[in-house]
């Protein structure tokens, strides 16, 4: 008598949930990760930095590698703000939230950002440009109020025409 797998083979996991890239992402994650004492927020950071997010199938692929419910490994994603269940826009944008960015008008520039947008914290615009994020904390504490556009363009005492230059600029439309 021949014995069942205890486990779905990962190619049927990845035919349905999800593209060929991120089956790659998924897999390099956890090649470099698996064997770590609480591998599960390394595989995941892993994933996020070159998807820019966490694919419901890569919560399936995970939980799998490491013996882990999917609804330890979602809830592990769905606690942590960092985390993104959804796929983001072409940018992020991360407004400072921290006091000493609040003190410098922050609050009005997260109002403006908010109704120039037409979107919330953690949600994306229409097109898919723009997905708007808080951050608590930039390091330009002297400069705010500050905002980080994708990962590596920091913005310093940022004015509402200031915001909106730079939308017209992450969105194509010139500066």
């Amino acid at each position: 008598m021949q014995s069942l797998p205890l486990k779905p083979p990962r190619s049927r996991i990845h035919a349905a949930d999800l593209s060929a890239d991120e089956f790659a992402a998924v897999e390099a994650a956890l090649g470099a990760h698996r064997g770590r004492p609480g591998a599960l927020l390394p595989i995941l950071h892993a994933i996020q930095d070159v998807l820019g997010w966490i694919p419901p199938g890569a919560v399936a692929l995970v939980a799998q590698d490491l013996n882990q419910t999917r609804a330890e490994v979602h809830g592990v994603v769905s606690f942590y703000h960092h985390f993104r269940s959804t796929r983001p826009g072409r940018h992020v944008v991360r407004l400072c939230r921290a006091e000493a960015c609040q003190a410098l008008g922050a609050r009005a520039l997260e109002a403006h950002a908010k109704r120039a947008l037409g979107i919330d914290f953690h949600q994306t615009t229409a097109d898919g440009a723009i997905t708007l994020e808080p951050v608590y904390c930039l390091g330009n504490c002297g400069c705010g109020p500050s905002l980080l556009v994708d990962a590596d363009e920091l913005h310093a005492r940022v004015t509402p025409d200031a915001f909106d230059a730079l939308v017209r600029r992450a969105r194509g439309n010139g500066a």
